[in-house]
C-alpha cells in the first residue's frame, strides 16, 4: 500500500478552511447585538458576550456553585421558554454541567456552612432533569434539600441566614431559599411543605415590618446580640431596596407553586400587596428607587439599578398572576422605562451595560457591616452586576419590552 501523501495545495486548503472557521468564530464572538431584538434578549445575548461560559458570569474565572449564576439563569430559562431558542438552554447546562461531576456531587457546595443562598441555583436543575433525566441533576436536587431539614432556625421556626450568623433572619433569604422549597417540595413531595415556606415570608414580615412606613428591614436578629440589631426590636437600621426587592422576587416566584386553594396562598398574596403599596411611595419621578429605599437624595444616595429591575420585575409579574391590582403595571413600566432611559448604555456594538448596580452588602461578619446608612451608600458599585442583570431579563420579559 502507498503511503498517504497530503500535497501543498490540499494542506493550504485545509489551512484556509481553518482560518475561515476560527474566523467566523470570532466574528460571532463580536457579533454586532441587533437594537430591534427586545430588551430580554439584548441584555442576554450581552452577557453571553461578556462571559461565554456560564460559569463566569460576575468574573469567575472558574466554576462555582452559587446564587448570583442561579439568579441570572433562572432569567436565562424563562427566555428560553419564550423565546425556545436553544442557546439559552445550552447556557444553562453548560453552568451546570462544569459545577457538577460525573457522579452528582458539587466541589464548591459546602453543605455543611447551612447558607441558604446556596439552594438559589438549585433551581435551574428542575428543568434540567425533567427534560433530560439525567440522575446527577436529581442527586444534587436532593443535596440541597437536604440542606433545608439541618438548616438552623429560630426558635419560631425560621432559617438562619447562615450557620455563622446565627438566629438571623435576612431579606436575601426569601428569595434564596423559598422559590426553590417552594419548588421542590410541589414537584417530589406533593406540596406537603408549602406551609413551612408560607411560616418562612409570615416571620419575617411580623418581624421586619416597620409599622411607619410600611417597609421591610434587610435583617432581624432574634438574639438581638448583634451590634446592628435594635436591642428592642431585633431590626438592623436602615431600609435596602435590594433586600426589599429580594423579598418582594422571593414571594412572587415562590407563590407560582401554591394552588389556589391553599389556606396560606391569600395572606402571602396581602403581603405582596403591603410591600406593594409601601414602596410604590418611594419611587423617584425617574421610576427609580434609591438605594437606601426611604432617604430620597440625602448625600451620598442614588439612584439604583438591581433594586429597581427587581421591584419592576415583581410588581409586573404580581399584576400578571392576578395578585396585584392593575395600577401597579404603571408603576413598573415607569421604573423599566427609568432603567433603560438613566441606567442603561448600549455600545457600538449593540452591547448593553446596566450602570449604578450596589455590588454587595450585609451585615455583620468580617470586616464587619453595621448597617449604617453610611455604610449602604459607600458600598462598591459594579457595571452588569448580575443581580441587576438577572432581574432586568426578568422584568422585560413581564412586560414584554
Amino acid at each position: 500500500m502507498k503511503p498517504f501523501i497530503i500535497n501543498k495545495q490540499l494542506l493550504s486548503a485545509l489551512l484556509l478552511v481553518c482560518f475561515l472557521s476560527l474566523s467566523a468564530q470570532n466574528q460571532n464572538d463580536n457579533a454586532i447585538i441587533p437594537s430591534d431584538v427586545k430588551w430580554s434578549e439584548r441584555m442576554a445575548l450581552s452577557i453571553m458576550k461578556r462571559h461565554p461560559e456560564a460559569y463566569q458570569i460576575d468574573e469567575k474565572t472558574e466554576p462555582k456553585w452559587d446564587y448570583v449564576h442561579g439568579l441570572v439563569l433562572t432569567s436565562f430559562e424563562k427566555l428560553y421558554k419564550s423565546t425556545n431558542n436553544t442557546k439559552y438552554y445550552n447556557y444553562i447546562k453548560g453552568y451546570a454541567d462544569a459545577t457538577i461531576d460525573a457522579n452528582g456531587g458539587v466541589s464548591s457546595y459546602k453543605p455543611e456552612s447551612y447558607n441558604i443562598d446556596m439552594l438559589a441555583a438549585g433551581r435551574i436543575l428542575f428543568n434540567l432533569y425533567n427534560t433530560t433525566h439525567d440522575p446527577r441533576y436529581l442527586t444534587v436536587l436532593k443535596s440541597l434539600r437536604g440542606q433545608i431539614n439541618g438548616q438552623p432556625r429560630t426558635t419560631e421556626g425560621g432559617f438562619w441566614h447562615k450557620k455563622v450568623y446565627p438566629y438571623q433572619m435576612w431579606l436575601d433569604g426569601l428569595y434564596m431559599g423559598e422559590p426553590f422549597y417552594a419548588q421542590y417540595t410541589s414537584e417530589f413531595e406533593g406540596g406537603k411543605n408549602l406551609d413551612d415556606v408560607a411560616k418562612q415570608f409570615e416571620l419575617i414580615t411580623l418581624h421586619a415590618t416597620d409599622k411607619k412606613t410600611g417597609l421591610l428591614y434587610h435583617g432581624w436578629d432574634e438574639s438581638r446580640e448583634m451590634g446592628w440589631a435594635n436591642k428592642v426590636t431585633g431590626c438592623s437600621p436602615n431600609f435596602w431596596s435590594r433586600s426589599i426587592g429580594w423579598y418582594l422576587v422571593g414571594l412572587v416566584d415562590a407563590l407560582d407553586y401554591f394552588p389556589e386553594n391553599h389556606p396560606k396562598k391569600k395572606e402571602l398574596i396581602k403581603y405582596l400587596n403591603n410591600v406593594a403599596k409601601a414602596v410604590t411611595k418611594f419611587q423617584d419621578k425617574t421610576g427609580l428607587w434609591y438605594q437606601v429605599t426611604d432617604k430620597g437624595s440625602s448625600p451620598g444616595n442614588y439612584l439604583e439599578s438591581s433594586g429597581s429591575a427587581m421591584f419592576a420585575y415583581a410588581l409586573a409579574k404580581g399584576v400578571n398572576r392576578g395578585y396585584l391590582p392593575k395600577k401597579y403595571k404603571k408603576v413598573a413600566i415607569k421604573a423599566f422605562n427609568g432603567l433603560t432611559s438613566k441606567l442603561i448604555k448600549v455600545d457600538a456594538d449593540g452591547e448593553v451595560t446596566i450602570t449604578e448596580a450596589c455590588a454587595v452588602a450585609g451585615l455583620g461578619g468580617k470586616p464587619y457591616r453595621d448597617g449604617s446608612y453610611e455604610y449602604y451608600v459607600n458600598e462598591r458599585k459594579k457595571d452588569n452586576d448580575p443581580k441587576a442583570t438577572g432581574p432586568f431579563i426578568l422584568a422585560a420579559l413581564e412586560l414584554n419590552k
